[in-house]
């Protein structure tokens, strides 16, 4: 039988063959837990007795908080540390980048592998053609004690673009342009294959960054079949593998088409990745700081074309430019060869390699009011901080730091003049411990007395109390704020839930143990946070029912025994206050008056792992 690359990947690692909706025990070649999610993963390990599986094929990541700079960060990190040197874990500390760049480099994968991480944009494998999957805590938690992961096998979409862009196109503008195409839902659950000239063209750091954004659209991964340049890469880092292609007659769920014939630099509005126009729609709002890095756009190869378009140029007045590499190679490649002269010339800050403001970790927040051009992947609101990022590509970010305002990189080539604001501001520019027991994960201060969880009885028929959250795309930072992200205690994380959420800032203090949560398309897209599932268990939800789920935040449910059902109760007209009933096995729901609403029963390991109570229920 003829398989896409997704279904041949997966199929060797489970050691049989495989078809979209096959569930199956898949072999993982790495596992990684980051500085956030990585002290979770360790309490669940330690909570639930388990041990590491294979010490050499598993691995911590430092790469959210590589200054150190937050306490709660820091303490985290160093929880990880000791439970690192009492298993044999390397630890890729916080000198090091970030953890997705770093299993690519340093010779962890290569085509046809398999990758975990507490990291939503663990896809990013696929530019290499390899599957990544970022995961919850649990998920992670089970890599590392037996080194499979249950896993259902999804669709695949062939996307092909069509057409020549112009010269002034990036591979940051290609995949905003399959934003523009697809939405934030468009290919939520699926496997997608992007090919055609454009995208055949695209280096390695081109790939990493329309494979990035797969989350954005809600796909589980993005993959290119691995080039002759890929694979050189690849084997030179000592990588070990077979490529894997897909079959010339492989089936796949459609075929998509996008036209970039022509196509210029595009941005992202604030506060959807999705909301994509030409630069030049946008033209002349004034900014005040740009971020060039993130594992979207923090590739050599992305500061090489920021810098062309910085050399002998200085940064508007009252703009702040923050530069942050993928890697510690990387930011010694751009030393060496000058880059940085050129960056702090025109009067940039250069941090140390990591993921930067996306984690609120780093350098590349904002505040209130502040308007921020950013090679990100992600601009949901509260996201990078208070303030409002577009998402553009390394030129238009270094174009608009020059001008001072949102332009292209073609507007300013040549003599440039200030274009912002004026300003007042003036610049310069200068040329151990051996027990279990033992390791105490720290959370952060917290005022009031100690919370516990409620207790929901485990049933399969649920009755409860609805409230109807009226609206698509409710990402995990709505749900749950990525500065919230170092707690590890879940009958804490519950005051939490949805304090970025506008108009449902209170619903932490009104909702009652028991309650259903109703909402609608795609609930949950973004991070691979637990914490976004555990502040309902912690307010005792016992039910959140939506017309779709992000993936990953449905494994994460699935996985804490947090029922989930997938059905359209807003298109029937359920309203918040009504009662509504469950049965899980059947999917169906009932309402008080009678009607009766077909939904998605419970598949069979999602049962077995609501029964149990949990993945890792029983231990060992």
């Amino acid at each position: 039988m003829a398989h896409t690359l997704i279904e041949k990947i997966l199929g060797a690692h489970a050691g049989r063959e495989l078809i979209p909706g096959d569930i199956a025990n898949v072999r993982i070649d790495i596992r990684a837990a980051r500085d956030f999610g990585g002290a979770n993963v360790v309490k669940n390990l330690i909570e639930h007795g388990l041990g590491v599986a294979d010490p050499s094929r598993t691995f911590f990541t430092f790469d959210c908080n590589p200054t150190g700079s937050d306490q709660a960060y820091a303490a985290n990190q160093q929880a990880c540390r000791v439970f690192a040197r009492e298993h044999g874990i390397r630890v890729m500390d916080i000198q090091r980048g970030i953890g997705t760049h770093l299993a690519i480099d340093n010779g962890l994968v290569g085509p046809g592998s398999t990758f975990v991480s507490t990291d939503s944009h663990a896809n990013i494998l696929g530019a290499i053609g390899a599957f990544g999957q970022g995961m919850g805590d649990l998920d992670i938690a089970q890599a590392f004690a037996r080194g499979t992961v249950w896993f259902e096998v999804p669709p695949t979409v062939r996307v092909v673009f069509r057409g020549t862009p112009s010269p002034a196109a990036t591979a940051k503008d290609l995949v905003l342009a399959a934003l523009r195409h697809f939405g934030a839902n468009g290919l939520l659950g699926v496997a997608a294959e992007f090919g055609g000239p454009a995208m055949d063209a695209l280096g390695l750091a081109g790939r990493i960054t329309v494979s990035s954004m797969a989350t954005e659209m809600g796909a589980i991964i993005v993959l290119f079949p691995p080039s002759r340049e890929v694979i050189e890469h690849c084997r030179a880092t000592g990588a070990r593998f077979e490529p894997v292609l897909a079959d010339p007659d492989a089936r796949y769920e459609k075929t998509a088409e996008i036209n970039v014939d022509g196509l210029g630099p595009l941005v992202a509005r604030p506060g959807h990745p999705e909301d994509v126009v030409p630069v030049a729609e946008v033209a002349g709002r004034p900014v005040d700081s740009v971020f060039i890095g993130s594992c979207t756009n923090g590739r050599f190869e992305d500061f090489a074309a920021a810098a062309g378009i910085l050399r002998g140029r200085a940064v508007a007045p009252g703009v702040i430019l923050k530069i942050v590499p993928a890697t510690d190679a990387v930011w010694r490649r751009c030393m060496a060869e000058g880059l940085f002269d050129v960056f702090k010339d025109a009067g940039a800050l250069i941090s140390n390699a990591g993921c930067a403001g996306c984690a609120a970790g780093q350098v590349g927040q904002n505040g209130p009011g502040e308007v921020t051009v950013s090679t990100g992947n992600r601009n949901f609101a509260g996201k990078q901080g208070k303030g409002e990022v577009y998402l553009a590509s390394p030129v238009t970010a270094a174009a608009s730091a020059v001008a001072g305002v949102i332009t292209s990189a073609d507007v300013i080539q040549g003599q440039i003049t200030y274009l912002g604001r004026e300003s007042t501001q003036t610049r310069t520019t200068e040329a151990g411990a051996k027990a279990k027991g033992a390791i105490k994960l720290s959370v952060p201060e917290l005022r009031g007395n100690k919370l516990s969880v409620p207790e929901i009885e485990r049933s399969e028929r649920i009755a409860g109390r609805v409230w109807v959250i009226d609206r698509d795309n409710i990402d995990t930072d709505m749900v749950y704020h990525n500065k919230h992200l170092t707690v590890t205690d879940v009958a804490q994380m519950g005051r939490y839930a949805f304090g970025n959420l506008a108009g449902w800032e209170h619903f932490a203090q009104d909702a009652r143990p028991g309650d259903i949560v109703v909402t609608g398309a795609n609930f949950g897209c973004g991070s691979s946070r637990q914490q976004a599932v555990d502040c309902f268990r912690s307010l005792g939800i016992a039910l959140i029912i939506a017309k779709s789920f992000g993936a990953i935040y449905e494994r994460n449910a699935i996985n804490s025994a947090l029922p989930v059902l997938v059905a359209d109760l807003i298109g029937a007209g359920v309203q918040s206050g009504e009662q509504l009933e469950a049965d899980l096995a059947a999917g169906r729901i009932r309402r008080a008056n009678g009607q009766v609403i077909q939904g998605r029963p419970f598949s069979e390991v999602q049962m077995q792992i609501y029964r149990r109570g949990g993945l890792l229920a029983g231990g060992k």
